[in-house]
């Protein structure tokens, strides 16, 4: 696994790991406001993920699609956000694969932009929103929340024996 598949996969898991935190809360905890984020828990994952959508349309030479509309529920938000970065993921991964990463287009502000440059700006902006809905979860109460960070992920997936605490041989590489 190289160092994209790595920051996509902790990216999409990291992601859905909030969302599943989130299945249980009310309507009134998803849309209560406050003053971070997007200022609801509902449009901030709103936003990061239809942000995913926006880009990777971009990056395929498509136009930005329409600004979202209406009021996901937990469950509609999950399968938007796997559906969406999916196409993230195979655009950035054949982008490597074919050497385009540093091709350009125009996005809709009217500035070149590269592909390169773009799949770490997703990346970087999931991972801003994550933590402010991480904090709004937080403030809801929600308990047992990780931090979603990298090493949590291979931890989690099994990527990474958890249970083992000292490489074989007992030496360690690096830090």
């Amino acid at each position: 696994m190289d160092l994209l598949d790595r920051m996509l996969g902790h990216d999409q898991w990291a992601t859905n790991a909030y969302l599943e935190q989130s299945r249980d809360l009310t309507d009134a905890q998803l849309d209560q406001t406050f003053d971070i984020g997007q200022k609801t828990l509902r449009d901030t994952f709103d936003h990061l993920i239809a942000t995913i959508n926006s880009w990777t349309q971009q990056m395929l030479g498509q136009p930005a699609p329409p600004d979202r509309e209406g009021t996901p529920s937990i469950a509609e938000l999950i399968e938007r956000h796997n559906r969406n970065y999916a196409l993230f993921a195979d655009a950035a991964r054949t982008a490597r694969d074919e050497r385009r990463l540093d091709d350009t287009f125009v996005d809709h502000f009217g500035y070149m932009q590269s592909i390169g440059s773009t799949i770490p700006h997703v990346i970087l902006h999931n991972a801003l929103h994550r933590s402010e809905a991480r904090h709004i979860l937080v403030r809801l109460g929600v308990s047992d929340l990780w931090d979603g960070d990298p090493q949590e992920w291979e931890h989690f997936t099994g990527r990474i024996d958890s249970t083992r605490r000292e490489p074989e041989g007992g030496q360690a590489n690096g830090a």
